[in-house]
């Protein structure tokens, strides 16, 4: 299969997913700040779910600059991928509406979880152009660290929730920030 589809499907996905999220959004009750207050949980946890979901369609990109091809078992890792990221509005849905509650801050903690395995086991199984540019090493640090953190996080979320949301952030935050190391072409 010629990589052009895969990337056209999973780009219709994940604008299917980000639809179903905000799709989710309650708005306040009333017109008070006291209303939007009440919503705001939901209305953060979209945000972040929203950054999440960003920085996989870009590493996704990214990562589809240098296929040189797609056999049979990188469709079913592009779509294993997939399965989890299609779960993040139902945890972010859930999460966001009990921000406090252990069960649905874990549980999200477990669909970011399982949607960096799934995109580091989709880089180890697609035939990579190494002279393409840089190729992301996704048994890097960074990525080993983020696996360590994300179930540090749901660990953490039982005991108590927000510690859990508070790593997910920062998280977030630490796959936005441009690698320190990076060669330039």
């Amino acid at each position: 299969m010629r990589k052009n589809r895969l990337e056209a499907f999973s780009d219709g996905v994940i604008a299917i997913i980000i639809t179903i999220m905000v799709l989710e959004l309650k708005p306040p009750q009333g017109t008070s700040i006291a209303d939007l207050a009440e919503v705001l949980p939901g209305w953060l946890r979209y945000a972040l779910s929203f950054v999440y979901v960003g920085i996989y369609w870009v590493n996704h990109h990214a990562l589809f600059e240098r296929v040189r091809k797609v056999d049979g078992a990188g469709l079913w890792a592009n779509l294993h991928l997939l399965f989890w990221m299609s779960l993040i509005p139902y945890v972010t849905a859930w999460a966001g509406e009990h921000p406090m509650a252990e069960v649905p801050v874990a549980l999200y903690g477990v669909v970011l979880l399982l949607c960096s395995v799934s995109f580091m086991l989709l880089s180890w199984r697609l035939d990579v152009d190494a002279d393409a540019g840089h190729v992301h090493s996704w048994g890097s640090r960074k990525n080993r660290l983020s696996i360590g953190l994300y179930a540090l996080a749901i660990g953490l979320s039982f005991w108590y929730a927000p510690l859990g949301a508070v790593i997910h952030v920062l998280l977030a935050l630490l796959w936005l920030m441009p690698e320190a190391c990076r060669p330039r072409r």
